[in-house]
């Protein structure tokens, strides 16, 4: 991604990184450091003219995009054979229609006093990314108080730009999308489930921590 980038690892001839914290890891006071977000140096995001070729994306190609849900698509919209017979096969999907139905419960985003944001859209694009893994999504949340405006502005660009250059794949693509957005929705509401566990285990350490205080150990 843009500018929360980090050097590759081992560049430099340095000592080889630690691998990055993963999620129900403790994050450092003031959040995580943004060079810790990727485990590599992330790929370009999709772009028509590049070819589309981000993070398991597919090519981009010269046929119109997708019809809304309850149209039909013709020869005449130009839509070939494939474009139509993949259209009946996937009904009314299209690229975003499954991470939509999610939610961002359970995630919170630390206090960031220096940059100004929506934090629910904020969320809401980065759980839509089929180009980022779960454990980025969450060391992005994690780095946001580090984070400066122009920063957090450039990420929450270049989601939106994910997001419709996914859209205007032609239908040929439909379903391909469709397994990629189906993974990483089940990965969203795998980092929940995460976020969750490690609350009620903090809570549990907290209440033996009280116990103990009540009986002089």
């Amino acid at each position: 991604m843009a500018d929360p980038q980090p050097p590759a690892a081992g560049t430099g001839g340095g000592p080889t990184p630690p691998p990055p914290p993963r999620p129900g890891d403790p994050v450092p006071a003031g959040g995580l450091d943004p060079t810790q977000v990727f485990a590599s140096p992330p790929p370009p995001p999709p772009s028509a003219q590049a070819g589309g070729q981000g993070a398991g994306a597919p090519p981009q190609d010269s046929g119109p995009p997708p019809p809304p849900p309850g149209t039909t698509a013709t020869k005449e919209m130009g839509y070939d054979d494939e474009d139509i017979r993949i259209l009946g096969e996937v009904g009314n999907y299209r690229f975003g229609s499954i991470t939509t139905g999610l939610t961002n419960g359970n995630l919170v985003v630390p206090a960031h006093p220096e940059t100004t944001f929506d934090e629910q859209l904020f969320l809401t694009l980065l759980r839509g990314s089929i180009s980022l893994t779960r454990d980025e999504k969450w060391r992005i949340i994690q780095a946001i108080p580090r984070l400066s405006q122009f920063q957090i502005d450039e990420l929450q660009k270049i989601l939106e730009e994910e997001k419709k250059k996914f859209g205007e794949l032609s239908p040929k693509h439909l379903l391909q999308l469709q397994k990629l957005e189906q993974k990483h929705a089940e990965d969203w509401k795998d980092l929940q489930t995460v976020i969750v566990q490690k609350d009620a285990k903090q809570q549990d350490q907290s209440q033996i921590s009280d116990i103990k205080k009540q009986l002089g150990l």
